[in-house]
């Protein structure tokens, strides 16, 4: 366990795209433990009138705007997907304001510990070491690539174009401290969640 933060113990949790990092979050979250959340802060960093909107539309343009206001998702998406350099202009946005909202929401914990939920915590290269435990959530990438077609829409191709971006499933197992099994659905989830909860309370006492 990384003892170089402090008293405050905390878990970050990632997974790879389609590997059900949001139903463990929210499985934390009923057994008391607070969740913060990367990606529901930057859709609100990016959302009608969020923080980062103004930075980004001086940056790449008002094309990258909806007429609401909001950031373009999919535009964008395309952009950073086909131009690196863009998505570290991108980056350089939001991660800031990212670390800032989190570092502001985990002041205001009530749970016994904090989650941090972070699709992308390997590969920043810095969120490990602001965690006490890293917790990966894993599947097989066919789990992946079908889950995330259900919801999305998006082509077996498109899915594996974007696992590309992230780091492989053996790197992330090898960064984990601690790995949920999420190939078997829900009722095998929960008992893997409870006894990491359990653990969790032990080490922040």
């Amino acid at each position: 366990m990384n003892t170089a933060r402090g008293a405050a113990f905390s878990v970050g949790l990632t997974g790879g795209i389609g590997c059900g990092k949001s139903t463990v979050a929210e499985l934390f979250a009923s057994l008391g433990a607070t969740i913060v959340d990367t990606d529901a802060i930057a859709h609100s960093l990016t959302a009608p009138l969020g923080a980062a909107m103004p930075a980004i539309l001086a940056e790449f343009g008002p094309d990258f705007a909806t007429p609401d206001g909001a950031l373009d998702r999919a535009r964008m998406r395309s952009l950073v997907f086909a131009d690196a350099g863009a998505r570290g202009r991108l980056e350089a946005i939001l991660h800031p304001r990212i670390r800032d909202a989190t570092a502001a929401a985990a002041a205001i914990a009530t749970g016994p510990y904090v989650v941090y939920a972070v699709p992308l915590l390997i590969e920043s290269g810095t969120w490990a070491e602001r965690v006490s435990r890293v917790l990966a959530v894993d599947c097989s990438e066919d789990t992946q690539v079908a889950r995330v077609m259900q919801r999305s829409g998006l082509s077996a191709d498109q899915v594996r174009a974007i696992m590309a971006t992230q780091v492989t499933r053996a790197q992330r197992l090898a960064a984990a401290d601690d790995v949920i099994d999420n190939d078997d659905g829900l009722e095998a989830l929960f008992p893997q969640v409870k006894r990491l909860h359990e653990r969790y309370l032990a080490l922040s006492m």
